[in-house]
């Protein structure tokens, strides 16, 4: 994600040897549901390729849109303002493909105890860079002056699979997704090396440490002090995790990372857990051998995706988020999550400890992005059109 465009060819993957037997995976299985019938609302237009939806959580009602070419735009009340909350674009890479200004969150308290929110985007040499700013006296502008580095991850030559997703997570940290470096394959093993940022879930304090160098390692992560490792992983074995969400409700994370050349997936980290788990690639994509492509062995601690589905005519997955806003009922406890190359739009639960995907509605529109208002409400972007949506169902 933003688009997948390197192709290599690869032997027909299989799954590792027993994995099978516990796993399997979950291609429109849509299982003793009530699947609701969904629609897209248009909410407002004009935007340039948006890339996240969020909101700052005031009270404020503004939903807040980052566009591609490096700025954040508000809605209010279906409405675009006409001036940016921030530009940043001359800091940028020159946008288009997978960089450029990929999302924002902004910290719990914010507007009252904090007044400050962070961004993640491309620098011009493609170095990946979090950053804190700040807004004005006028609370719909942002100050593109005094920007605060908090955190750069050197990227290799390849200018795909950034990662790019932001979220503050129930217990405060702040949790970023990196992409695995890119090219195609994971040419230089980031996803699976311990001593590298990339291809990784991390996790960070940035609320506790505002002065330089502006973010420390919570004491709580997997890997503190372990040797080889670094200390802000809190999950491994990613190759782009373009979008990850906490279920507002339960605390559970939801990650669509984004697959090679025939499996796309939803991996899952329980609200429970401790951290360190591995989602397998490039050792696996999907549930499926791919480096080697037969008879790999699974990595420790390793994590199979809940969800997967193949290409053709879907190519990239865009995650989503665990429905928990008002109304719709029918849509109440279900992940959904969506594809940017078919628009098809899926709906995932689990029952019993087995898990069920089914598609629910295939989009006019190319999804990039989805998110959500204070009041747990969801949208959709349309990347290509700049539209966004509001999903309801009747």
């Amino acid at each position: 994600m933003l688009f997948e465009t390197i192709g290599l060819t690869t032997a027909q993957a299989q799954p590792p040897s027993g994995l099978s037997k516990i796993y399997f995976p979950l291609i429109f299985r849509s299982g003793p549901f009530s699947w609701p019938t969904i629609s897209l609302n248009q909410v407002a237009g004009g935007l340039v390729q948006p890339t996240s939806i969020t909101h700052a959580g005031d009270n404020s009602s503004r939903i807040f849109v980052t566009e591609q070419p490096g700025r954040i735009r508000i809605i209010r009340n279906g409405a675009l303002l006409p001036t940016p909350f921030l530009d940043i674009a001359t800091r940028l890479s020159n946008p288009g493909g997978e960089q450029g200004l990929l999302s924002l969150a902004f910290p719990p308290g914010y507007g009252s105890v904090r007044n400050h929110f962070y961004v993640y985007y491309t620098n011009p040499v493609g170095t990946l860079v979090i950053a804190r700013y700040r807004p004005t006296a006028n609370p719909d502008v942002a100050d593109p002056i005094g920007e605060e580095v908090i955190l750069t991850i050197e990227h290799p030559t390849f200018s795909n699979h950034n990662g790019g997703q932001l979220q503050f997570g129930p217990d405060g940290y702040l949790y970023i997704g990196t992409g695995d470096g890119g090219s195609g394959g994971d040419p230089f093993k980031n996803a699976q090396n311990p001593a590298a940022l990339l291809g990784k879930l991390l996790r960070i304090d940035v609320e506790a440490a505002i002065t330089p160098p502006h973010y420390s390692i919570p004491a709580t992560n997997p890997y503190v002090g372990t040797p080889g490792y670094r200390g802000e992983i809190w999950a491994l074995g990613l190759r782009n995790p373009w979008r990850f969400s906490f279920d507002r409700q339960t605390g559970d994370i939801y990650i669509g990372d984004v697959g090679q050349n025939l499996w796309e997936e939803v991996d899952f980290q329980p609200a429970n857990s401790v951290g360190g788990e591995n989602y397998g690639w490039n050792i696996l994509e999907g549930l499926h051998c791919f480096d080697p492509a037969v008879g790999c062995v699974m990595p420790l601690r390793y994590s199979p995706p809940v969800a997967e589905y193949p290409h053709s005519p879907d190519c990239s997955i865009t995650g989503g988020y665990v429905y928990r806003g008002p109304g719709n009922a029918a849509m109440q406890g279900i992940y959904f999550y969506g594809d940017i190359c078919s628009g098809n739009i899926r709906g995932l639960q689990r029952l019993n400890g087995s898990w069920f995907s089914n598609l629910l509605k295939t989009a006019p529109f190319g999804i990039s992005t989805f998110g959500e208002d204070q009041a747990g409400n969801l949208y959709a972007a349309d990347y290509a059109g700049g539209s966004i949506h509001q999903i309801t169902s009747p």
